[in-house]
This record gives C-alpha cells, sequence and structure tokens, in this order.
C-alpha cells in the first residue's frame, strides 16, 4: 500500500532537503537582520504606513496595529507572507503540475497502468507524496525560525508559529492541488507546471485586489483568503474555519482531477 506514494516520495528527498536549508538560512538572515530594523524605530513604521493601501493588502497588513519593529510583524511580512505565502505556494502548485503530466510526457504513464492499478489510485498516491515535503519544510523551518529568534534575544509566541506552520499546510495542500489539476489537463508538463506557477500568482494579486478594494467576495475565491499569517503572528487570529474551507477545496480539486484523469486518452 502507497507503493507510489513513497517512491514519489523518495525522490523528492534532495530536493525537499535543499529547500528546507535554503530557507532555514533566509530564516537566520531575517533574524540577523531584525535588530537593524527594531533600531530604526518609528522612522521604517512611518514609511510603512505611507504605503499605497493595496501593496499593505498584499502583504496581509491592510489593517492597523502593525509594526515592523516588532518580531511578529517583521516576520509575518519578511517571511511569511511574501515567502512562505507566496513562493512556497508557487513552488508547490509547480511541483505538482509535474505529478501526472510527466509520466505521460516521458511515456511512462502507460506502462503504470498497464499494471493492475487503477488511475485513481496512481493519482491519489502520486498527490500524497508532495505531503512529506509540506510537513518537513514546516517543522524544520519552524524550529529554525523560533531557534533564531531566541538566538538574537527576541521572543516570539510559540503557539502562534506553531498555528502558522500548521495552518500552512491546509493552504499549500490546496496549492498543490491547482498544479494536479492543470497537471491531468495537460500532456506536456512543462505547460502544467508554468500554468501551476501562474494560477498561484494571479491567485495572490486577486485576493491583494479585493482586499484593497474593499471587494472580500473576489478575494474569497482565492486560498490565500483563508490563510493569513500576518493575523496569526500580529492578532493571534486563528482561522480554523478558512483550514477546513482549503481541505474541502482541496478535496474538490482532488475529485475534479481524478474526474478528469480516468476519461483521458494516455495512449
Amino acid at each position: 500500500m502507497f507503493e507510489i506514494t513513497r517512491y514519489e516520495s523518495s525522490r523528492r528527498v534532495k530536493g525537499t532537503v535543499a529547500l528546507a536549508v535554503l530557507m532555514s538560512l533566509m530564516a537566520v538572515l531575517y533574524a540577523a537582520l531584525f535588530p537593524s530594523i527594531k533600531s530604526s524605530g518609528a522612522s521604517i513604521d512611518t514609511y510603512w504606513n505611507n504605503l499605497p493601501p493595496a501593496m499593505k493588502a498584499a502583504f496581509g497588513a491592510s489593517g492597523g496595529g502593525f509594526s515592523l519593529t516588532t518580531m511578529s510583524g517583521f516576520l509575518a511580512i519578511e517571511m511569511y507572507q511574501f515567502f512562505w505565502l507566496l513562493l512556497l505556494g508557487i513552488y508547490v502548485a509547480y511541483i505538482a503540475g509535474n505529478l501526472i503530466a510527466g509520466d505521460v510526457e516521458r511515456d511512462r504513464m502507460d506502462i503504470l497502468l498497464a499494471t493492475p492499478i487503477s488511475r485513481s489510485k496512481v493519482l491519489v498516491e502520486k498527490f500524497l507524496s508532495i505531503v512529506p515535503v509540506i510537513v518537513v519544510l514546516n517543522v524544520v523551518v519552524g524550529v529554525v525560525v523560533y531557534a533564531s529568534v531566541v538566538a538574537i534575544g527576541e521572543s516570539v509566541s510559540v503557539t502562534d508559529l506553531a498555528v502558522v506552520h500548521l495552518l500552512s499546510i491546509p493552504y499549500l495542500l490546496a496549492c498543490g492541488a491547482i498544479g494536479l489539476l492543470l497537471s491531468v489537463l495537460f500532456d506536456r508538463a512543462d505547460i502544467a507546471q508554468r500554468g501551476g506557477l501562474g494560477a498561484v500568482f494571479v491567485l495572490f494579486l486577486l485576493n491583494s485586489v479585493g482586499e484593497s478594494a474593499d471587494m472580500g467576495w473576489l478575494g474569497a475565491l482565492s486560498p490565500m483568503h483563508y490563510y493569513d499569517p500576518t493575523a496569526i503572528l500580529v492578532s493571534g487570529n486563528y482561522d480554523w474555519a478558512g483550514a477546513g474551507i482549503l481541505l474541502v477545496g482541496t478535496a474538490a480539486l482532488v475529485l475534479v482531477s481524478r474526474a478528469v484523469f480516468q476519461r483521458r486518452d494516455i495512449a
């Protein structure tokens, strides 16, 4: 059971380790940079407050009670709202775009399906292979972030930091489900992967426009609407309902992908 998941996961070990190290180094760099940001005091907050509303909304800080000179505010903007929310979401959608289309393009899918295994099992187990990537990144980077904060003599809520990483899992799964759907719609992996990259970026912009233009219904179409690292770290607001919506959305996208894949002509 889960042979495909184990095989696909093993192929991503090096990439996952490399990304975990890269993002951990980034966390250490941001922690080392924070004392200089903190010493700038009111000037950095004045600069931030003068930014256009659309730019603030893009970083999830359109509301009040926010300061870049606090550890939680700095991490939310510099680390999580951009790199974790946008770039990691793009990465997960990108690798998911190769799950089915990559094997179809290389003529490996027809060989796999010639064995006594259903298309549903292939699709679901391939999708599950991105779960270890997501979990490892969350655990490793979360620990490094907290250790880096403590090392410079600052503090951040352990609970808030843990919830930021916990609630990012449904969000990243939703991004992966977007890539999976594109992977069954296209025969070429590069098209599916670029499509996943572009889709996540467009959805990020859609959420930003919805927030800045006071059009919540528009942002509600985006998975970013249901995961807000800034609200968690700065205000301690945990959107468990949003996580549930993301999981339901992920399941729906996987089911649609399954239906499309079952009707596709692989030959």
